[in-house]
C-alpha cells in the first residue's frame, strides 16, 4: 500500500480527468484511469484554478510552481530550467504551472506580482518565491526539498 504522502490528484494532460497517483512509483509512467495516457510526471503539470489547491496545496509531496504567461519573454526563459527539474526530481518532487492570464483568483489570493513567480510548497504552504529570473535562487530553492545540490547539472 502507498504511503497517503506520496499519493497525489493530478489531471491527466490529454483527457483532463483528476487521477490519484502514487508518486513513488512515478518512475513506472503510471497511467491516466480514464484514457490510459501516461501521466508524463518527469515534466511539468499544468495546473489550473479549479484543481490548484487540489493538486498543490494538498500534496503530501513539496510542490514547485511556476506561474507564467505565454507573452511573458523571462517566462520562456526560464521554462528550460523548470522542466529540467521535473525531470531531475521525478517522484520527490511535483513540479507544476500556472498560467497566470488564466488564474487570477490564484494570482490575486497568492500575492504575485510579475511573472515568472515561482514558489516552493510544502505543506500547503509557501516556503520559498523566486521573482523573475533567478536560476541560483532556483536551484537553492529545489535543493532546499530534494536534499542535494543542483550545481552539478
Amino acid at each position: 500500500m502507498s504511503d497517503p504522502q506520496e499519493t497525489l490528484t493530478l489531471r491527466c494532460p490529454f483527457c483532463l480527468t483528476l487521477n490519484t497517483v502514487d508518486m513513488s512509483r512515478a518512475g513506472d509512467w503510471p497511467a491516466c484511469g480514464d484514457c490510459a495516457k501516461p501521466m508524463l510526471l518527469d515534466r511539468p503539470l499544468k495546473v489550473t484554478s479549479e484543481d490548484f489547491d487540489r493538486t498543490v496545496l494538498n500534496s503530501g509531496l513539496p510542490v514547485l510552481v511556476d506561474f507564467y504567461a505565454d507573452w511573458c519573454g523571462p517566462c520562456k526563459i526560464v521554462a528550460p530550467m523548470v522542466d529540467e527539474i521535473a525531470g531531475a526530481h521525478t517522484g520527490a518532487l511535483l513540479v507544476a504551472k500556472v498560467d497566470s492570464d488564466r488564474a487570477q483568483d490564484i494570482v490575486q489570493r497568492l500575492e504575485i506580482r510579475g511573472v515568472p513567480t515561482i514558489i516552493l510548497f510544502e505543506g500547503g504552504e509557501e516556503m520559498a518565491r523566486s521573482v523573475g529570473f533567478e536560476p541560483e535562487k532556483l536551484k537553492d530553492m529545489v535543493a532546499q526539498v530534494v536534499g542535494t545540490s543542483e550545481s552539478g547539472e
